[in-house]
């Protein structure tokens, strides 16, 4: 590609020496001038082609850091207890994990029923890589589920690179009402989590103020 672009400034430059023959005979009288003004041309080119480049690898511009409350969620909204047998002293079980010394099983949860909750949604990423999802269940109406509960692709469970140590956070939130889609990708990254939260604000008809409330736990998890 540059080179296309080089050639094609060049050959403007020089197109009227390269066509006629006195032009060929001018070229011959100034050689020193039409080489300065290949190599200024040609320099030229050069940059606009770097320029341009550098124009189109530049990073998109990023969605707004996800911003946690001191609740860690949003501040904008009510909080329940919600409850984890799998989490201890602010560490995940091994069991819960998606390693060889886990069974990638989804980790057992509670809380009590929130008061004109039509259903809850359920989130689970890991925030050290970037609002990683690993766990993602919608129309929820159970409050007490069991280890293993998630089926199937929705849950995919914490895998760190060996020897590290990721964050790995769950949300559920209660809804007065279904949403016409509930955002996000298992066992991808999801940089605009923020966005997929605040959309269940919305429900399908288009009402606003639709979550209640919301629970959070939040745990560190040790690849072996």
């Amino acid at each position: 590609m540059k080179k296309r672009v080089i050639a094609s400034v060049i050959c403007m430059a020089l197109l009227t020496g390269c066509s006629t023959g006195a032009n060929e005979t001018a070229a011959q009288t100034q050689p020193e001038q039409t080489a300065g003004t290949i190599s200024e041309v040609t320099q030229m080119a050069a940059a606009e082609v770097t320029e341009t480049q550098a124009q189109e690898t530049e990073p998109a511009e990023t969605t707004e850091a996800f911003v946690l409350g001191d609740d860690g969620f949003l501040p904008e909204y009510e909080t329940f207890e919600l409850t984890s047998d799998d989490l201890n002293d602010g560490v995940w079980d091994d069991v819960i994990s998606n390693t060889l010394v886990g069974e990638d099983v989804s980790p057992q949860l509670s809380w009590e029923e929130v008061e004109d909750a039509d259903s809850y949604v359920i989130y689970m990423v890991d925030t050290t890589a970037y609002f990683w999802i690993h766990w993602k269940n919608d129309a929820v109406t159970e409050t007490d589920l069991p280890q293993g509960w998630a089926e199937g692709a929705s849950y995919v469970g914490p895998y760190p690179p060996s020897g590290s140590t990721h964050t790995y956070d769950i949300y559920v939130v209660a809804l007065r009402s279904p949403v016409e889609r509930v955002r996000g990708t298992v066992d991808t990254q999801n940089p605009n989590f923020a966005q997929f939260i605040r959309g269940l604000d919305t429900d399908a008809d288009g009402n606003t103020g639709n979550i209640i409330s919301y629970g959070y736990l939040s745990g560190e998890f040790t690849a072996p």
